[in-house]
């Protein structure tokens, strides 16, 4: 590795760490020829994806689209960076399959998925711009759907609901 400094090619591993949940490796570097100190990261080289979106057109994919809609989705909601983050990763991993492309509508069929397991507020956000709800109805259809979809409220939920008439 070339000492940013220096330039010098010759230098040694002081410490090595696994981070990112074992995708990367921190290495802390001391150059042989001027003593400094720096880091390097390694992480295995993935094949870029490709998302073809409904208009065929296929545009690289971009990881600030998808994080920028579950931060949009999950405002006000009890996650912060580093959980969105998470969430990304997660997505990422089950997006990715056995293909370097990937249709536009799997990623937020997927980004649904994951929204109805972690938050269902974010999720009902999410829908309503990812199917283009245009009426109270649509949320009402989708809201029935995910009481469905998760059996009953939970005790302290049920009493806080107002009464029905």
């Amino acid at each position: 590795m070339r000492c940013p400094v220096c330039g010098n090619l010759d230098d040694k591993v002081l410490d090595s760490r696994v981070i990112e949940d074992g995708k990367a490796i921190r290495r802390r570097r001391e150059c042989l020829a001027c003593s400094r100190r720096f880091s390097t990261f390694e992480r295995v080289e993935e094949a870029p994806l490709v998302v073809i979106k409904r208009s065929g057109l296929r545009e690289p994919y971009d990881r600030a689209k998808l994080y920028g809609g579950l931060v949009s989705a999950l405002k006000g909601r009890p996650f912060d960076d580093s959980d969105i983050e998470g969430l990304v990763v997660e997505l990422e991993d089950r997006i990715r399959g056995n293909s370097g492309e990937v249709n536009s509508s799997e990623i937020g069929l997927a980004v649904l998925e994951l929204l109805k397991e972690v938050d269902k507020v974010a999720y009902l956000r999410f829908a309503s711009v990812y199917k283009g709800f245009d009426q109270i109805d649509d949320f009402e259809r989708e809201a029935a759907f995910l009481r469905i979809d998760s059996g009953p409220l939970p005790a302290k939920l049920e009493k806080e609901s107002p009464p029905s008439a």
